[in-house]
């Protein structure tokens, strides 16, 4: 069998050597820049797209069916709320001997992508000029990497009498509900979290994919019932989305997850602490470009597999490395990033994505979004602080292509959050980073509710009794979460008190 592929490998290679030199260039114009300005053996990263699928791709009408390996839940999510309803030719695997044949040329393949039927490499600019000549590839773009805005700010945990004022009454005080929400009540009660679960809703039975850049502290005591169904690390490569002696720390992680899915009673807990939760590290903290895209692209499409009805992603970053920003305010459209092309198929397949608008405030002169939440069917989330107000540095919209962004807001000014390098103690952060979990366990709440809700219906029914819902702006979008008023839209017997 290696004899066979490595024959095979032999064939592909020498019919690339047959191109003529006349061929049109494969490469990206941002790719041709960055390969120009290159030292020769320094390695860049690219995707390589594929002209195919090979001989099952070939078979397969559009738009048909097909087999592939799919998790039960993510083939019974797609059938119930998906607009690609089952397993279609973008879910085939990638030819293998496509994807050898350009291992054997490049420094590292990183990662696969079946869904854009592409892989991203580490390449030196040598090595690139020969993937160019393969017969088997389409072409070659850049990966972009996002730079890391300023640091989100965390506060220790103040004192029992600052705490206790924060929360707007005495600790005892908040024992009269049926779950005693510490300091976070505050957060949740301003997005009407509290009705939903008087309704009896917890997130049971959901899956939450949480995309961050790692969850350092998931011994913390916010996390001890917290069910964890699967979790990888797209920087290293292996299974530790924890702290450990490879790149990248995960505090970030460790905070928005707490913020969506902690429970300590007296302390925090989130909106949808009893759902399931997939966990992928996708961010390299050590790096000034920490967000690779292909990293974010393929722990989307790993996320869907398992049957994610939800990806909660906190990026919050939006500036791109110097000299390469066709990523800028004109190409957040929907279409052109690779990050939005991602969500997007996996709105296609029934996920609610729900992506943080960003941390780069406002902008006269265009939009100040961040790749993926300029997605048509990307939830994007401002922040908004205590009294309702705007977070001075939460982005704006619109779209390029003149859509409202972002969608919805929600608390990100003095948040709530376990902190992190501690087994019990809490904090407050600010960022759009911790607005995005918040409405992402609202959302989980509601597919709890109605399970067979599109992406579509999620939206419509948040937007429809958001706090400015018939006064849309570039702002705030349709206005702060009422999980409530959605829940109660779509069950109206089960309102508190209605029993």
């Amino acid at each position: 069998m290696r004899k066979t592929c490595g024959a095979l490998i032999l064939l592909l290679l020498a019919a690339s050597a047959a191109q003529p030199a006349s061929v049109p260039s494969k490469r990206s114009g941002v790719l041709t820049s960055a390969v120009a300005t290159a030292a020769p053996g320094r390695k860049l990263l690219a995707w390589v797209y594929f002209t195919d699928k090979g001989a099952a791709g070939a078979q397969a009408a559009p738009g048909a069916r097909v087999m592939v390996p799919l998790s039960a839940r993510a083939l019974a999510r797609r059938a119930a709320r998906g607009r690609i309803s089952g397993a279609s030719v973008e879910d085939l695997p990638l030819v293998s001997a496509y994807v050898d044949g350009v291992a054997a040329g490049v420094a590292r393949v990183r990662q696969r992508s079946r869904w854009l039927n592409a892989v991203s490499v580490e390449a030196t600019p040598a090595q690139l000029d020969a993937l160019e000549k393969m017969p088997f590839v389409a072409r070659l773009d850049l990966v972009r990497a996002f730079r890391r805005g300023a640091p989100e700010p965390v506060q220790a945990e103040p004192s029992l009498s600052a705490r206790a004022a924060a929360a707007g009454r005495s600790p005892a005080g908040v024992s009269v509900m049926a779950l005693d929400y510490g300091l976070s009540l505050s957060q949740l009660t301003q997005i009407n979290v509290p009705a939903v679960h008087e309704m009896g809703f917890h997130g049971e039975g959901v899956v939450v994919a949480v995309l961050d850049a790692g969850f350092s502290d998931l011994n913390h005591e916010v996390f001890s019932g917290l069910h964890i169904l699967a979790q990888h690390d797209f920087v290293n490569g292996d299974d530790d989305v924890a702290d450990g002696r490879d790149q990248g720390e995960g505090s970030h992680g460790t905070m928005t997850l707490s913020t969506l899915g902690g429970f300590q009673s007296g302390r925090l807990i989130g909106p949808a602490y009893a759902a399931d939760f997939i966990l992928a590290k996708t961010e390299n903290t050590d790096s000034e470009t920490p967000l690779e895209e292909d990293n974010w692209a393929a722990a989307a499409e790993w996320a869907e597999s398992l049957g994610a009805d939800v990806i909660s992603s906190s990026l919050g970053y939006s500036d791109f490395d110097a000299g390469f920003r066709d990523y800028g305010p004109a190409a957040l459209d929907g279409r052109t990033a690779v990050s939005t092309k991602a969500a997007e198929m996996a709105a296609e397949r029934g996920v609610v994505v729900v992506n943080s608008a960003g941390n780069q405030g406002f902008d006269a002169t265009h939009n100040t979004l961040g790749a993926p939440a300029d997605g048509a069917h990307v939830l994007a989330i401002a922040a908004v602080d205590a009294t309702g107000k705007r977070a001075q540095f939460s982005s704006v919209g619109p779209s390029a292509d003149g859509r409202p962004k972002p969608d919805l807001a929600a608390r990100g000014v003095s948040v709530w959050v376990a902190f992190p390098g501690t087994v019990n103690g809490y904090a407050t952060a600010n960022g759009t980073s911790f607005s995005c979990p918040l409405t992402a366990g609202v959302v989980a709440l509601l597919l709890q509710i109605n399970p067979a809700a599109t992406p579509d219906d999620v939206a419509g029914v948040l937007r429809s009794t958001a706090s400015q819902a018939s006064r849309v702006d570039n702002l705030l979008g349709w206005g702060i979460v009422d999980a409530g008023a959605a829940a109660r839209a779509w069950t109206p017997a089960l309102s508190p008190g209605s029993r």
